[in-house]
């Protein structure tokens, strides 16, 4: 049977949830997958985690050079989260021929060119599962599931802690903040939620995911990223009344006009499989030119989900021989012939303050019509004494066209737009 070692980096929750579950299914890999997975050694500081977990003492490291040297470790499992520290770590554990088994997303969208080089230097592999949507199985899925396919499109709600924040606010009433604190301390968000309600982890897994389905390099810098931080219980409540359920929203597409990538708060129409994706679960939407449509959901976050995605790369490294490598060109940037679609299609749910007056509501008709945008829907909600609430949903239509509207309507004297929010169409 073959015997493979590992070190963990960072026993924190993920760490420390891939050390559960290597240490107590280790007798289950050997009966079905005929391999001998040992943690063989840890590198962690906080005494309190590897106590916690029952480490022996003899099974931490000093330091990185004592876990690359080593001669019984095979995979080295990067659970530090950061970029500098991490970094240098992975390098120093490719350099030296290890495999590397990583969950850190930032590190592996900003820099996989960069440890890809290293590990094709000494052949070693590479893996990152557990860097996106947590337990879902979504890069296996892309890389060895739908590899028969064009991907035309994948979307997704593909971060925990915004899904268990806007889940909050349309089923309870929360506000934004209410529901932020409670998604705090029940240890979805971070005391510096930054990275999550801005949408940067969404846009570092887009980037990655979108890459793996399109086959060329997707940079982060290209996906267009917007927050939830500006969303309000009014805007949610509109949307619940005209059928709608708000989700923070992954999307890439390859189109004849180029490659789109933008992570926004989106309406999605109740009835659709991403309406009904609630708390802190996550999904992913991939459709294919073969296969059509195909939806994988789970948990997107959490120590024993996030380790099973690295148990299941490091299983796959132990069991299969040679390693593989991106199908594309993988630089810092995407190729030259490349294009990106930044005037991307969508339908658009707009709230506007307009003035009560006679001939107010042709007047802004006649503003979207100047720009080729066509009403679906349209809804006055209240009236004040000079002025009224007014809901409207468009027909599908550019950005562009969108932000030009809203600037000719405020620089009117007839309305004021208070938020926009694109629609999945």
């Amino acid at each position: 049977m073959k015997k493979v070692g590992v070190a963990i980096l960072g026993l924190g929750v993920v760490g420390g949830g891939t050390y559960k579950i290597l240490t107590e299914h280790r007798q289950f890999y050997r009966d079905t997958q005929n391999v001998d997975i040992e943690v063989v050694t840890v590198l962690e500081r906080d005494k309190g985690r590897f106590e916690t977990l029952g480490v022996p003492q003899e099974l931490v490291a000093k330091n990185v050079f004592e876990v690359v040297s080593n001669p019984d470790v095979n995979i080295v499992v990067e659970c530090l989260g950061g970029i500098t520290e991490a970094r240098g770590y992975v390098l120093d554990a490719l350099n030296a021929g290890k495999t590397v088994v990583t969950s850190n997303k930032e590190l592996f969208c900003k820099y996989s060119h960069e440890l890809e080089r290293a590990a094709k230097r000494t052949n070693a592999g590479l893996y990152f599962e557990a860097s996106c949507v947590g337990g879902v199985p979504i890069i296996r899925t892309l890389l060895d599931g739908v590899q028969a396919n064009h991907i035309s499109s994948i979307q997704g709600i593909i971060n925990g802690t915004t899904n268990y924040i806007l889940t909050r606010m349309s089923k309870d009433g929360m506000s934004y903040e209410d529901a932020l604190a409670e998604a705090k301390k029940l240890g979805y968000a971070e005391a510096d939620p930054t990275a999550d309600v801005e949408g940067f982890d969404a846009a570092y897994k887009l980037s990655i995911l979108s890459s793996l389905a399109f086959h060329t390099k997707v940079p982060f810098a290209k996906v267009f990223r917007e927050g939830i931080s500006g969303i309000s219980h009014e805007d949610i409540a509109n949307g619940n009344g005209l059928g709608y359920t708000l989700k923070l929203l992954a999307v890439g597409k390859q189109t004849d006009r180029g490659i789109e990538v933008r992570v926004h708060p989106t309406f999605v129409k109740n009835g659709h499989p991403l309406a009904g994706v609630d708390e802190s679960f996550n999904a992913v939407f991939l459709t294919g030119d073969s296969v059509g449509e195909v939806m994988l959901y789970g948990k997107g976050a959490g120590e024993l989900p996030t380790g099973s995605a690295i148990v299941s790369d490091i299983i796959y490294a132990a069991t299969h021989e040679g390693s593989r490598y991106s199908t594309f060109k993988n630089n810092a940037t995407a190729d030259k012939d490349v294009k990106f679609v930044s005037d991307f299609e969508s339908a658009y749910y707009l709230r506007l303050t307009v003035t009560d007056r006679a001939g107010a509501l042709a007047k802004l008709a006649a503003l979207f019509a100047k720009n080729n945008i066509s009403i679906v829907e349209l809804l006055q909600k209240s009236c004040g004494e000079d002025s009224a609430t007014v809901v409207l949903v468009t027909h599908t239509t550019h950005e562009t066209a969108v932000k030009n509207a809203i600037a000719r309507i405020n620089g009117s004297d007839v309305a004021k737009v208070e938020s926009v929010i694109r629609v999945l169409s």
